[in-house]
């Protein structure tokens, strides 16, 4: 990777850690970017779905099964607009669950730069089979 990507690739998921912070929820804010031709064409953050209460954890603390990721928020706007992720980038800020690796995959989205590892490794594993481009950049995010 060259440098001039290296920075935009850090600018990128700097801004999807900023719109993380629209997450309602408590646990964990996730922010997601789909980037096409230096162009933000999509973006998400974790969150229920359209129409619901906005409180993510139930009166456990638990995260509430119908709770979206923000990577699946940004993949489904794409579908409700006129733009087609084939090609582009998703910068998120944790990395991808296995359920939202396959929608990465079936989106033609081939490269994906995330900064903050999960426990569970499954959904980096599956990209990586896919043949999409995987980063990870740990020092962006600090929070």
């Amino acid at each position: 990777m060259d440098k001039k990507q290296e920075e935009l690739d850090r600018r990128y998921l700097r801004m999807s850690a900023i719109w993380a912070e629209n997450s309602y929820c408590q646990r964990r804010k996730v922010g997601a970017l789909i980037v096409k031709d230096k162009m933000i064409i999509s973006d998400g953050y974790n969150g229920t779905p359209s129409g619901f209460e906005n409180i993510c954890e139930d009166e456990n603390g638990l995260t509430k099964p119908y709770v979206l990721h923000a990577e699946a928020n940004a993949i489904t706007k794409i579908a409700r607009s006129g733009n087609n992720s084939d090609g582009a980038t998703l910068y998120v800020t944790d990395s991808p669950c296995i359920e939202c690796s396959k929608l990465i995959i079936q989106s033609g989205i081939k490269r994906v730069i995330y900064a903050r590892e999960y426990r569970f490794t499954d959904g980096i594993d599956l990209l990586r089979r896919a043949g999409i481009e995987v980063i990870h950049l740990p020092e962006e995010l600090k929070n």
